[in-house]
């Protein structure tokens, strides 16, 4: 997420405190909706409450052992954090990088911007009846902290403390005037200092949250089935920034152990809505007499996401990747053109970019404000980063497989590594080798198309396919040499950037620098992008940032869609205007209604 306070149309002065008081904190610009509005356009006020919602394990979890989402050991059950937790502010979905309160009913920056108040609603309460206060929210972010996954740690790194200032009113002093920060903390979610007391915070297992949202949990089978309730006393049903949200009476998940037991439960109507990220399935598998008589739709839902980053990722921490025409050989054997006819139905773009499917991404040579940032740095970057913005190689006429695996061999000479006695070696005669680690199924047969080109360099890969929690263990130790990452989608990058990309985080177990990048230009470009004081600003930084990225050659990118692949049962009503940034399991879970019972 990233931010920057901006003035509203509606301000008022508080007695208390020498600052502005405002309903909404935007990026820049004036928020969409004013103090006093009554909803947020993309969900109906009207929608009637109830009923009941079957969904599958929305990921690669195909078991959970734990309640906790916010500590790094163990897999959390899927809903978890969205149905039972609370932050004081909430983005709204169809601004970039807008939030309004939600626990806070008021929101308070220092003329310095060194410190952010939050004023609490008194109405606000946990779902054991006790009021959200203060010290909970202190509780909270200390608790996250020191305790909490690594993560939170990065995320909050320029947060100097948080301190109660009376029963309902918190706040953040920050070390730094970092214009993101007031609502870094605004996104943080808040849990009472009951739960689980007693109980050091990262041994909390199977101890139900004590939280501020919408369902409590009902009942569950350990690994299996969990479902939520409604709660009946849920304090924010008439917000501005909830009415119309969250209208399912009880939501159930169910575990299924791979991505064909999920399909056939579907079409058996064990759930009623499943997303589908696999282009084989979606073009063959959504048919059939069910889909023709209207008992189960399928649909796209168009959206105006960042595509983001996703790909095979090198990890820099090995050492056979640490040669930059190492890494930009491995990206030549990828034949996207093939895969997108043969494999993927067309139904795929190539990322071509960190910050692909939006404005902050790199393309052709550097604009002047890019270069006001670049200049100064010349001497640590490689010169081709002056030059045009590399693009993924294509396979199409008048390019081909082949030429591009002949480019890959001689990159691969230039760095030391030459093909004989059947194997690409190095001077020592030692094989060049690594291991794709992957926890999806699905993938395998992709991986399988890119293993076959790079043997046909010499190199010696390992297919690895692992359960979730095995995988998610490796990834958080960086026990891995290559493996497929989804990178969060950011419209507005900012702090988040720092656990991407950042030196630091690339020693901090769990964080998000998979690849192990430590590069003092990258950091430098990423604190840019964070000082950034107009959108504009922000835009040359991101770019600038995508630049130096693409011309690393650290990741192998994949593909994306600009539209969400979403079939349901036909007994669900949704608003008549959708949000522009979301992602399609929250926008259901949260947006639709039921209609026709099961």
């Amino acid at each position: 997420m990233r931010f920057l306070f901006s003035l509203l149309l509606t301000m008022c002065t508080l007695a208390t405190h020498s600052a502005w008081a405002a309903h909404a904190f935007s990026l820049y610009d004036t928020p969409k909706y004013p103090v006093g509005f009554t909803h947020f356009d993309y969900f109906n006020p009207n929608a009637p409450k109830g009923g009941d919602l079957y969904l599958a394990n929305p990921d690669s979890r195909t078991s959970f052992d734990k309640f906790n989402p916010f500590s790094m050991k163990g897999v959390a059950a899927a809903g978890v954090a969205n149905l039972m937790f609370e932050t004081l502010a909430i983005n709204s979905a169809d601004e970039v990088a807008t939030m309004y309160g939600l626990l806070a009913d008021d929101m308070v920056l220092a003329p310095d911007r060194l410190s952010m108040t939050f004023h609490l609603n008194p109405l606000a309460r946990f779902n054991n009846g006790d009021a959200v206060l203060a010290d909970d929210v202190k509780y909270a972010f200390d608790t996250l902290v020191a305790k909490g996954a690594p993560q939170f740690k990065m995320i909050f790194a320029d947060v100097k403390r948080c301190e109660v200032i009376d029963v309902l009113t918190v706040r953040f002093d920050f070390k730094s005037a970092n214009r993101e920060l007031p609502l870094i903390v605004g996104g943080m979610p808040v849990f009472s200092r009951k739960w689980a007391a007693g109980t050091p915070f990262d041994k909390i297992q199977l101890t139900a949250p004590i939280a501020s949202g919408p369902y409590l949990i009902e009942r569950f089978d350990l690994g299996r089935a969990i479902s939520f309730k409604r709660n009946p006393a849920y304090w924010g049903t008439d917000l501005p920034v909830r009415k119309g949200s969250f209208n399912f009476g009880r939501i159930l998940y169910r575990f299924y152990n791979d991505d064909v037991a999920r399909l056939e439960a579907f079409m058996a109507g064990e759930f009623d809505v499943v997303v589908e990220y696999r282009a084989k399935n979606w073009a063959r598998a959504y048919k059939g007499p069910k889909f023709n008589n209207g008992e189960l739709i399928k649909t796209t839902l168009k959206h105006s996401n960042g595509a983001g980053m996703q790909g095979f990722v090198m990890n820099l921490r090995r050492p056979q990747f640490q040669d930059v025409r190492v890494r930009r050989a491995l990206g030549l054997a990828l034949d996207f053109e093939w895969m997108n006819r043969q494999l993927f139905y067309s139904q795929y773009e190539r990322i071509d970019s960190f910050f692909s499917n939006s404005e902050l991404g790199a393309h052709g040579l550097p604009s002047p404000a890019e270069l006001s940032l670049l200049e100064p740095l010349r001497d640590q970057l490689d010169p081709a980063v002056f030059g045009p913005t590399p693009l993924p190689p294509r396979t199409d006429p008048p390019a081909s497989l082949r030429a591009n695996l002949l480019q890959a061999r001689e990159l691969f000479r230039q760095a030391g590594w030459n093909y004989r006695d059947g194997a690409l070696r190095n001077a020592k005669g030692e094989v060049f080798s690594f291991e794709i680690l992957d926890d999806q199924s699905a993938l395998s047969r992709i991986i399988g198309v890119y293993v076959r080109n790079l043997e046909k360099l010499g190199v010696n890969v390992r297919q690895r396919t692992a359960d979730f929690a095995l995988v998610q263990k490796r990834m958080e130790e960086f026990d891995f040499d290559m493996t497929s990452v989804r990178f969060p989608d950011v419209v507005s990058p900012g702090n988040d950037m720092f656990d991407m990309l950042g030196s630091k985080a690339a020693d901090e177990k769990g964080s998000n620098n998979a690849w192990g990048l430590k590069d003092p230009v990258v950091d430098k470009l990423v604190s840019a992008l964070v000082a950034a004081d107009s959108r504009s600003q922000l835009v040359a930084a991101s770019r600038a940032l995508d630049r130096v990225l693409l011309h690393k050659y650290i990741v192998v990118p994949h593909w994306y869609s600009a539209t969400h692949r979403v079939a349901y049962r036909n007994r669900f009503g949704k608003p008549e205007i959708s949000p522009k940034f979301y992602q399609a399991d929250p926008y259901v879970i949260s947006s639709w209604w039921q209609v026709k019972p099961r």
